[in-house]
């Protein structure tokens, strides 16, 4: 007589394996791929195009691009891709960014002198009361931050705030504030930026911005 068979206690299951990672999207059709960029995977406009966090990580490569690859090669990329796109949005928000790094005393004067005028729009820009050079500088890097963290109509508006209170100082101090070299109105330049900006965030948020 064969002895009965032993009856096994099944133990406790394994946990089932963890999602796969959604935090590297594709770059849309068309867009600068990484490796024209930074020469890895994702792309500056694939982490911009996703509507998720990228898994909890503070894209700090991207906020800080143009300082590996040079404003030069951001510029050949996207200096003349539509401003209301997401390269045009990217490229003003880096070159926001430059400009805020490179000539921060500049922004902080234009900025003090527009801020009591233009109050809503400083206030939706997040620089802070009493601004200095340090201060401009944190504010444009939270801006490009915001973007990587998923929160793009965010800080498309944050810097079209930005640019609406620096072209108000612009306009009270006059002269060369307000003129470039070429006689351009600088002030009205910052609008259209700011323009584009906001219209950038529409289109995001109503699904159409590419």
């Amino acid at each position: 007589m064969r002895p009965a068979a032993r009856r096994r206690t099944p133990g406790p299951r394994s946990p089932p394996p963890p999602p796969p990672c959604s935090c590297r999207p594709a770059a849309p059709p068309g867009r600068p791929t990484a490796a024209t960029t930074t020469g890895s995977s994702p792309s500056p406009t694939g982490w911009a195009s996703t509507r998720s966090p990228p898994c909890g990580r503070t894209p700090t490569r991207f906020v800080a691009l143009a300082d590996r690859v040079g404003i030069d090669t951001l510029a050949a990329l996207w200096q003349d891709a539509d401003p209301v796109s997401l390269p045009g949005a990217l490229w003003a928000l880096y070159l926001l960014r430059q400009w805020c790094r490179t000539a921060g005393d500049e922004v902080t004067r234009l900025w003090r002198a527009g801020e009591a005028l233009a109050p809503a729009e400083a206030a939706v820009a997040g620089v802070g009361d009493y601004a200095d050079a340090a201060a401009v500088q944190r504010a444009a890097d939270a801006v490009l931050t915001a973007v990587y963290q998923g929160d793009l109509d965010v800080g498309l508006e944050r810097a079209a705030s930005f640019f609406r209170v620096v072209a108000a100082g612009r306009r009270f101090l006059g002269g060369p504030a307000r003129l470039g070299a070429d006689g351009v109105d600088l002030a009205d330049r910052n609008d259209r930026a700011a323009a584009a900006l906001s219209a950038a965030a529409r289109e995001w948020r109503a699904g159409t911005l590419h």
